[in-house]
């Protein structure tokens, strides 16, 4: 297993595992009907670093990292992540968030924050918290789950920094 960073070369790939993500309608506030060029400006051309998890040849996650705000908030990024239904439960993503916070402490960032988390997305709640994130904030009824109707949505944060908790 190899995690490394995206190139234009890989977006045909990581199209299917954005789409069937997005189209679910469940986790990101993104448009269940994002367009293949729309997707690739929001994973691949707006964040600073994107990356694929790859098994052998085969692209089964990736992620994203930006800057979170500019100016006197850009030491905090936001990274998103997404794997493919083939290979959930395997641990990939922790892998993704491990490798992204050591990225991010590369790039100077001191701290990472999940600005919107489905509060219904309980596999991933369960990772954050389990990576040491905790929920700053609650947005009440701020996302529209396909199923559940209005949930919260969560503000998640971590700092990178050893001595600062």
């Amino acid at each position: 297993m190899n995690i490394r960073e995206a190139t234009k070369e890989d977006w045909d790939t990581i199209w299917p595992i954005f789409n069937e993500v997005v189209a679910a309608g469940d986790t990101y506030a993104y448009e269940v009907d994002t367009t293949k060029e729309q997707a690739e400006k929001i994973w691949l051309d707006t964040p600073r670093k994107t990356y694929v998890f790859e098994e052998g040849k085969i692209i089964l996650g990736t992620y994203y990292l930006k800057t979170n705000q500019a100016g006197p908030g850009k030491h905090v990024c936001n990274c998103g992540y997404m794997v493919s239904s083939k290979a959930r439960g395997k641990g990939l993503a922790t892998s993704m968030c491990e490798h992204s916070q050591k990225i991010a402490l590369d790039l100077g960032y001191k701290a990472m924050q999940f600005n919107f988390v489905a509060a219904s997305n309980d596999g991933a709640i369960r990772l954050w918290d389990k990576l040491g994130y905790n929920t700053v904030g609650r947005l009440p009824r701020a996302f529209k789950h396909p199923d559940q109707g209005y949930v919260d949505a969560l503000v998640m944060f971590k700092s990178l920094e050893k001595n600062d908790k």
